[in-house]
């Protein structure tokens, strides 16, 4: 197949054409806009189009000079008349697999797929009222209650109990980049942005085969803000260990975040994780004040000596800390080097 570059005053749209395809310009134009003009147009000897007509309007739109084409000058006229059809009615017969373009979505941050008229809104309400689910059931998905075995937890606040692992990956990967990466010797991390990893609750189903390639999996961190209210952080360490049980009946290899706030949180952050197994933690912002500092090293050490850990993975860099002959393992900002490296 051979692609040319040619003048698009010299393509001409095929006057017969019985598609209406105006309302697809638009997405057209920006999916050109945001990747190039990567699928070539389909013309005969004549230079009318036979397939591509909404390119051709695309590319008319932003002013684009030459656009690049296949000439199908091996077929016949009524060949290029039923294989303009067949083009069109194919395109007609896909349909998407719900479960695997969500997927795909979830693993895209930084481009808008709105603007390609993708709904990228949380419709679990409207598929619940497709399924017709009692209200009970619409509860319990919610919450994942239904992930909640009482018998399996501890504490006043009954925080979900994780067995003990010993396993130290040798690399961290975060979990925003999980679903693109091809380097599957690694463990997963949750020290972005709640944002990014949020989906991780909504739908933790959703995640199990993608995680259970990876070495390992470190339990959500979700964010114990010291300005939030004590029942918020008590509720984002609920879900950080239902999470990470949820993944150990899996099968999965899980080892705990552990992560607190004021002392009043010793309380319950460090419930449910089992004594003398990995634990990981993070330093990301613990340098920016003196009280930062603190708090980070007062929780240390309650840690220490109530869980008792069989080694510390330290997500961000090193502090000066005393781990009171813990071995302990340091993993490096991915993104903060990142940005390092630009600005050198």
């Amino acid at each position: 197949m051979k692609i040319q570059e040619i003048a698009i005053g010299k393509i001409k749209p095929y006057k017969y054409n019985p598609r209406d395809n105006d309302d697809a310009v638009p997405l057209v134009m920006a999916s050109i806009h945001e990747f190039g003009f990567k699928v070539p147009i389909v013309i005969d000897k004549n230079n009318t189009i036979v397939c591509g007509h909404t390119r051709y309007k695309a590319a008319k739109q932003l002013g684009l000079s030459k656009i690049p084409c296949v000439v199908a000058d091996d077929l016949s006229e009524e060949q290029i008349k039923a294989f303009r059809l067949a083009d069109n009615k194919v395109a007609e017969k896909a349909k998407w697999d719900k479960g695997l373009l969500d997927l795909e979505l979830d693993g895209i941050f930084d481009i808008d797929m709105t603007v390609f008229d993708f709904d990228i809104s949380d419709n679990e309400d409207e598929e619940i009222e497709i399924e017709k689910k009692s209200h009970r059931e619409n509860t319990y998905g919610i919450y994942n209650l239904d992930l909640v075995d009482l018998e399996r937890t501890t504490g006043f606040y009954q925080m979900p109990t994780l067995e003990k692992c010993l396993i130290i990956p040798t690399d961290l990967i975060g979990f925003n980049y999980m679903l693109s990466s091809t380097d599957t010797d690694k463990g997963i991390h949750c020290f972005v942005d709640d944002y990014q990893f949020e989906r991780l609750w909504n739908s933790p189903h959703k995640y199990t085969d993608r995680i259970s390639e990876f070495e390992c999996f470190l339990t959500p961190d979700f964010s114990l803000y010291m300005d939030m209210p004590m029942s918020m952080k008590i509720w984002n360490i609920f879900r950080s260990r239902l999470i990470g049980q949820f993944f150990q009946d899996q099968g999965i290899d899980v080892i705990p975040t552990v992560s607190w706030a004021e002392k009043e949180t010793f309380d319950f952050c460090f419930d449910g994780v089992a004594k003398g197994s990995v634990v990981a933690t993070s330093t990301i912002g613990v340098k920016r004040s003196d009280y930062s500092m603190q708090i980070w090293r007062s929780g240390m050490d309650e840690m220490i000596k109530r869980i008792k850990p069989y080694a510390i993975l330290v997500y961000g860099g090193e502090v000066e800390y005393d781990y009171k002959d813990i071995p302990v393992c340091y993993y490096e900002n991915k993104v903060t080097e990142r940005l390092k490296n630009a600005k050198e």
